[in-house]
């Protein structure tokens, strides 16, 4: 009994540390993001979801207002973020944007799946929602 105690105990004590331990937030609204910025985000965020876009792009300011809608419903559980492919076409090339609305959805760094186009924020979610 006194070994089980013991354990009750310091288990108890390190779960007291980990609540007291500053905790990072995840941003409210989407992260403009670029070369230099892009894998930290979406390696630091266990669930992240990039927006690739153009500022040309008609059907990406159609999504636009949705992410940053869906970015605010979900804020605690998934980070958004939006990449310009024109300033970081590299990044575009490495994960084979080849059409543009395309939301990567990340887990732990890793891509997962992807939508491309214009969907309507119901389908947006229900996408997101899969993962989440």
């Amino acid at each position: 009994m006194d070994e089980l105690e013991e354990l009750k105990r310091r288990k108890l004590a390190e779960l007291l540390r980990r609540a007291s331990e500053p905790r990072r937030e995840l941003p409210m609204g989407p992260v403009e993001l670029d070369s230099s910025s892009f894998w930290k985000f979406v390696r630091e965020n266990r669930v992240a979801v990039v927006d690739f876009w153009a500022e040309w792009c008609m059907p990406c300011r159609i999504v636009a207002p949705v992410i940053e809608e869906l970015s605010r419903k979900y804020a605690g559980r998934v980070a958004f973020g939006k990449l310009n492919v024109d300033e970081s076409p590299e990044i575009a090339a490495q994960l084979q944007i080849m059409a543009i609305p395309t939301l990567v959805l990340f887990i732990d760094g890793k891509p997962v799946d992807r939508l491309t186009g214009a969907y309507p924020k119901p389908a947006i979610e229900r996408w997101i929602s899969r993962y989440v």
